[in-house]
């Protein structure tokens, strides 16, 4: 079984990754995750059957949505089985004997510098963007290799240090310490029925007309709306998608009801998916 994710080991994705999809006896041996350079990389893994899953991070606790991810899940056929929330716990790290007055340089994905700007200014660090977190990692440890990087760090994950042999010189970095990443997971097939909780995720556009979008939300009176937000289409001018996540099982008849009521009003509408809620945090 095969797990894809965004990214090097190392990454708050593989950790995502590494907690998807519960563990069975039969797949104890058989488990393994693989990154893939972009979001688009994890679903195509997924849809071709070299994935049996995938995780895509679609919203951080302080960043807010992350919107590429969101609209893949527009596009692609698969369903969402489930989420994954990770505490998302930032450590300064270097090449073994370097120490922090000798750091220069830090390089990580611009999220992860953003998260970490009171570090940063403290030690008077040159912010240096990269890719993801993980691989600003894996490449420190490729240039210590080379006898080069003695004045560099990155930021990442602890996973990451222990994976390319770094030093951790400081951990926790973060400037907030609310900050937890979540992932929703992609499957061919439809969820398995489960006891827990259950979310549903909706995304649909009205026409323009004045008082339609509060008379479409409105066939939601009554649910929990965790979570409601317009993104521009990509394929129309001036015109918005609604992304709205639901507290409930889309099969309940109260949040089938209202699901139905935004179908019939909506010009375009999606059931991302209706999955079980992520009940703890990993990581």
């Amino acid at each position: 079984m095969t797990v894809a994710f965004q990214g090097h080991p190392g990454a708050y994705g593989e950790i995502a990754a590494l907690n998807a999809v519960p563990e069975t006896d039969s797949s104890k041996t058989q488990r393994q995750t693989h990154g893939y350079p972009t979001f688009h990389g994890v679903t195509q893994a997924v849809e071709s059957g070299e994935a049996q899953y995938g995780v895509l991070p679609v919203e951080n606790s302080l960043m807010g949505a992350i919107h590429q991810a969101i609209d893949l899940l527009s596009d692609t056929e698969l369903y969402v089985i489930g989420e994954v929330v990770v505490r998302v716990s930032h450590c300064l790290m270097a090449l073994p004997g370097v120490e922090l007055a000798d750091v220069k340089t830090v390089a990580s994905q611009q999220p992860a510098l953003d998260q970490c700007t009171g570090l940063i200014r403290k030690h008077n660090l040159q912010p240096i963007a990269a890719h993801d977190t993980a691989g600003s990692a894996r490449d420190l440890a490729e240039r210590g290799a080379a006898g080069e990087g003695r004045t560099e760090a990155v930021i990442a994950s602890r996973r990451a240090a222990e994976l390319y042999g770094l030093n951790v010189l400081a951990h926790e970095i973060e400037d907030e310490p609310f900050n937890y990443t979540r992932f929703m997971v992609l499957s061919k097939h439809e969820p398995a029925p489960s006891t827990a909780p259950y979310k549903t995720s909706l995304v649909f556009a009205v026409r323009h007309t004045p008082g339609f979008l509060v008379e479409t939300l409105n066939e939601l009176s009554g649910l929990n709306l965790s979570r409601i937000e317009s993104r521009p289409r990509r394929d129309r001018a001036w015109s918005y998608l609604m992304y709205v996540d639901i507290e409930g099982d889309a099969r309940d008849p109260k949040v089938a009801q209202g699901l139905a009521g935004v179908l019939r009003k909506a010009s375009y509408a999606k059931i991302i998916g209706s999955y079980p809620r992520a009940m703890e945090t990993v990581g």
